[in-house]
């Protein structure tokens, strides 16, 4: 992966790269850990709204200009209602049904709502690789979100399985999760129009707070026992959720984003799930099936697959310039050979003498 120029200025550039990506997979899990002790939309909540404060410390320090005029605070509050709101509540609420590592895996599948989102917005293009892409995607999301059983009777031509109810599926912590997914890939698409009328940076910050706090107000008429029963560990698990898993990732992210293209950046975007799958593993024992780990890879090759499109196609073409210079050049030793040289002799006449008159 090639570096951009502000983060080669920085020591450690590779880890700090890396850094957004892991902090977000581990704090999926630190997450996981507190809901049993807390309510999913207050925990939302606390996520976003200190996080998002944080933040506007730090524009403030680094001069960042805050938002002016109503056209920037009604796309950032609209930015704010669907990655805030939506995709945090969403996000809550499937952990609550799903493991770390699985929700995760379909959080990060939102690549493929942005490229379909893009091609019909935007008209970018998408090529074989996206296209790809998109297909082991929805197969690799189907695995995951599907029961087992469901797939296996598929497969082997049974009937729909009447020990699963029809519409059950849906409302598995899979599909909320799908659901969260596609809310941050609206987001990703807005935030191409907030960028028109604000600092990036700072509308993050603001949409952050805007967005926690209709959480925090469902969850006072909804919720109970929100914080009561949490523990000094468990608040530092929310703390760091919060420090480390919001500011400090969103921070890194939009820090090395606004120096160059998010090309590079965006291809580890598939380390968040494996991040979390591992210390999901490792914390919290969570264990998949077979039919969900093939999903679950199928699912990563999609994310990269759809991320590195164009690199991979520049690839293909200098491959096949490459292969048909190599195919062009014994042809044209071949027909060299064929036109041997001709040596022509050719002999000096002597000159006759002039005959006398």
């Amino acid at each position: 992966m090639q570096i951009n120029e502000r983060a080669s200025k920085l020591p450690f550039a590779p880890l700090l790269l890396i850094a957004p990506f892991f902090l977000w997979g581990t704090a999926m899990v630190a997450m996981k850990g507190v809901i049993p002790q807390t309510t999913p939309l207050f925990m939302a909540g606390v996520r976003l709204v200190p996080a998002g404060v944080l933040i506007l410390i730090a524009t403030a320090f680094m001069g960042k200009p805050q938002p002016k005029g109503w056209a920037a605070w009604l796309w950032i509050a609209l930015f704010a209602l669907v990655d805030g709101t939506l995709f945090q509540g969403f996000l809550a609420e499937g952990l609550v049904r799903t493991s770390a590592g699985l929700g995760s895996v379909m959080i990060d599948s939102q690549p493929l709502a942005v490229a379909l989102m893009s091609l019909w917005l935007f008209q970018e293009h998408i090529g074989l690789w996206g296209w790809l892409g998109l297909a082991f995607g929805v197969t690799g999301i189907s695995l995951i979100g599907l029961p087992d059983e469901l797939i296996l009777s598929v497969f082997s031509n049974h009937s729909f399985p009447s020990s699963i109810p029809p519409l059950s599926f849906l409302e598995s912590g899979e599909w909320l999760m799908l659901l969260a997914a596609l809310s941050m890939a609206v987001g990703t698409v807005l935030i191409r129009y907030v960028c028109r009328y604000a600092d990036p940076v700072s509308a993050t910050g603001w949409h952050m707070i805007i967005g926690g706090l209709p959480l925090w107000g469902i969850s006072f008429l909804t919720e109970s026992q929100q914080w009561q029963n949490l523990v000094i560990s468990d608040w530092m698990a929310l703390l760091y959720a919060t420090i480390f898993g919001s500011a400090i990732a969103y921070g890194l992210f939009f820090y090395f984003a606004s120096s160059g293209s998010l090309t590079s950046l965006s291809s580890l975007t598939f380390l968040t799930p494996v991040f979390a799958l591992l210390f999901g593993n490792l914390l919290l024992n969570e264990v998949l099936s077979p039919i969900q780990w093939v999903g679950v890879c199928l699912t990563l090759v999609s994310i990269y697959l759809i991320n590195q499109r164009d690199t991979l196609a520049q690839t293909n073409q200098k491959v096949a310039v490459t292969e048909q210079n190599i195919t062009q050049q014994p042809l044209l030793e071949a027909s060299g050979k064929m036109l041997n040289p001709i040596s022509v002799s050719i002999r000096e006449s002597e000159p006759e003498p002039l005959s006398e008159r």
